[in-house]
């Protein structure tokens, strides 16, 4: 009991200092902190949405629409593999989650399925007797395409926030198909929605000039092509209201390098780069189709169709389509953030003002100030000396609490505050069950030494279990909770662990510190 290693006061001692080095940066603003000596960490606990004011977007993922956008992909490979086999088929298209067609000589129905069944590996093909067949993806197929899409969006909407200048966004996966996103200090959020909810899919495709748009609307519509509105900017500007355009895309946007916003003729226009196998493709495909007009697609409209008048080979080129400024770098900023693989809906929408996150922090740190003042006070007048240990104990706690919070870049959030101040009232509770038993102890007869002894290893399992039991509960709030409620989990336990390590190492050696020097008669708990 009375024997401390110097190797433990020494770390007891560091972790404490550590705890405080880590808190400083706390107490000043961001302007002071930069004058703060270098061997002073500078990271300051990220303050949440509900703190600082700014704006929360929860959006969703819908996955079915991508799905059935890959499905409509694979149509053509479906139709021209029917065709090389020479099998007769009608009604082949897209409904609900699968392709759908019918095999007209029943005869045929083995060779359609060998002729099906190298299309796509995740599609289940099912054909009846009667030649009734669909193909749709399985459910492990779905199931890992709905967690890719998921962390692909997730990254894509981080780039585009990125690039916006919006500092410290919160951007995490809800749920097995919704996104949270938070951005602290943004009052006015229409931008960053606009930008976060455009697909920005770019597609080059071939204007199919055999038809026209009024022919295809009326039941003429050749298989393989689709009716493609035009993007109103450019209908205003004595464009087509539509276009029939061929369904094989000749490149994607997936391909591109980079686009910037520039200049053409004083127009503002979006230039673009693809990488090399875009490069290659492009060029093939201009110069199969001289003469022949070319669609630029994005979200499934058509911003130009302008004619080819010669091969583009050297894998750049203009994107024209009567923008202005501010269109254009928003174009360009999406184009480089890279399409999503997913429409998003946003479902959910909130927005909090600077000033109700400054008078938070102000009620929430008089909340703090008032709960560990009390704590203070009643220690003092329940165990006098050593309830000064406990709180010189609970200032340590505190420390490590906010110092290990700064350390790991956690946000604290409103119920984060009231985590730390449930967490000071809880700190002491070690405290209480050692001296209570150290009481219980001495009132049984035993010797000051033995007493202590006592009350420290008898206490000891009740500390850890009451702790254990509050950080299961902690990790179940962070794991199962979201937004508010993991603030709450994570304060709740960290404050846990720092208080375990305060109650059981720093008072008892303070109160071995005490004996060693003082060898009193009696212990002042009464």
């Amino acid at each position: 009991m009375l024997y401390f290693a110097n190797w433990k006061v020494l770390l007891i001692g560091a972790i404490c200092l550590l705890g405080v080095l880590l808190t400083i940066p706390n107490l000043f603003s961001a302007e002071d902190l930069a004058e703060l000596p270098s061997y002073i960490p500078h990271k300051q606990v990220a303050l949440g949405l509900d703190l600082r004011g700014g704006s929360y977007l929860l959006l969703q993922v819908d996955v079915a629409a991508a799905q059935k956008e890959r499905l409509n992909g694979l149509v053509e490979d479906v139709r021209n593999a029917l065709r090389n086999a020479r099998i007769g088929y009608t009604g082949l298209g897209v409904a609900s989650d699968a392709i759908r067609f019918t095999i007209r000589d029943s005869g045929r129905i083995e060779d359609a399925r060998q002729a099906l069944a190298k299309i796509d590996p995740d599609l289940l093909l099912t054909i009846a007797a009667d030649g009734a067949g669909t193909m749709k993806f399985s459910t492990v197929a779905t199931d890992t395409f709905t967690g890719q899409a998921l962390g692909q969006s997730i990254e894509i909407i981080r780039r585009r926030i990125d690039e916006t200048g919006t500092k410290e966004p919160t951007i995490e996966r809800q749920g097995s198909d919704r996104i949270m996103v938070e951005l602290p200090g943004v009052g006015n959020p229409e931008h960053v929605k606009e930008l976060i909810g455009r697909t920005a899919k770019l597609t080059f495709q071939l204007v199919d000039t055999s038809v026209t748009v009024e022919e295809a609307q009326h039941g003429r519509l050749p298989p393989g092509d689709e009716i493609l509105p035009a993007q109103q900017s450019s209908i205003s500007h004595g464009a087509a209201p539509a276009y029939v355009v061929h369904r094989r895309v000749m490149v994607d946007g997936g391909m591109l390098t980079d686009a910037e916003a520039t200049f053409q003729q004083n127009e503002p226009v979006v230039s673009f780069k693809f990488d090399g196998a875009g490069a290659e493709r492009f060029g093939a495909a201009t110069s199969a189709n001289v003469g022949k007009p070319f669609a630029i697609v994005l979200d499934n409209k058509v911003i130009s169709a302008p004619i080819i008048k010669e091969p583009i080979l050297g894998g750049q080129g203009i994107i024209s389509g009567s923008f202005t400024v501010q269109s254009a770098s928003d174009l360009a900023l999406l184009l480089r953030a890279g399409a999503l693989p997913a429409p998003i809906k946003i479902i959910e929408e909130r927005t909090v003002g600077a000033q109700l996150g400054a008078d938070s922090i102000h009620d929430g740190t008089v909340a703090c100030i008032v709960g560990v003042a009390l704590v203070v006070v009643f220690m003092v007048l329940f165990y006098g000396l050593f309830g000064v240990f406990a709180d010189v104990a609970l200032f340590f706690n505190l420390s490590l609490m906010l110092g290990a919070l700064s350390l790991l870049g956690a946000t604290l959030t409103l119920p984060g505050i009231a985590g730390i101040a449930l967490t000071m009232g809880m700190a002491v509770d070690a405290n209480v069950l050692i001296y209570e038993r150290i009481k219980e102890e001495v009132r049984s007869g035993r010797s000051l030494l033995s007493s202590l002894e006592a009350g420290f290893t008898r206490a000891f399992g009740t500390i850890v279990d009451s702790h254990v039991t509050t950080l299961v509960a902690g990790i179940l709030l962070y794991w199962l909770g979201s937004g508010p409620v993991k603030g709450f989990a994570v304060t709740l336990s960290i404050g846990v662990l720092t208080s375990l390590f305060s109650a059981i190492l720093v008072t008892r050696l303070q109160i071995v510190t005490w004996f060693r020097r003082t060898r009193p008669k009696a212990i002042p708990l009464e």
